[in-house]
């Protein structure tokens, strides 16, 4: 059996966009949509260059436990106008139930509309393990040892 999130409308969220939905039969994210509230759904906003904002879902979500939602950029929006997520994954934790808001920034040159129901980011849920933590005198050797940021060589 496969795990469900429990998805909550907002009071004031547009009821009438869909859930987040997987766009083909192969897909690993599901697809998030802006839900703008009422007084901006005619006009949508923009993300200037470099600018930063929360777009909201109009979603509030409960995870299963032992899961986490991972929020990543759409690659299309990334390539082409340079529309991605300033802490890519965000994650949201089994045990939030706040609001669910998507973080975007704008790295492209020209300035971008955001507009009521687009597809703004993708979804995944994945389990997490929460490990133990040892306080120890050394570390096992390894043959790659110390070395990162590029010691494995360049290709």
């Amino acid at each position: 059996m496969r795990p469900v999130v429990k998805i909550l409308f907002e009071d004031w969220a547009d009821r009438s966009l869909p859930l987040p939905g997987y766009e083909t039969a192969g897909a690993a994210g599901a697809a998030l949509r802006a839900n703008l509230p009422p007084e901006q759904r005619g006009q949508g906003f923009v993300l200037e260059p470099m600018q930063r904002a929360i777009c909201p879902t109009g979603l509030r979500v409960e995870i299963p436990p032992g899961y986490e939602m991972q929020i990543r950029p759409r690659s299309g929006l990334a390539t082409k106008f340079g529309i991605t997520l300033p802490n890519t994954p965000g994650t949201i934790d089994s045990d939030y139930r706040g609001p669910l808001g998507v973080a975007l920034i704008n790295l492209g040159p020209e300035p971008y509309r955001i507009s009521h129901g687009d597809r703004v980011a993708q979804m995944i849920v994945a389990p997490v393990v929460q490990v133990g933590f040892e306080l120890v005198e050394a570390l096992g050797e390894t043959a790659r040892g110390s070395g990162g940021f590029g010691s494995t060589g360049k290709r």
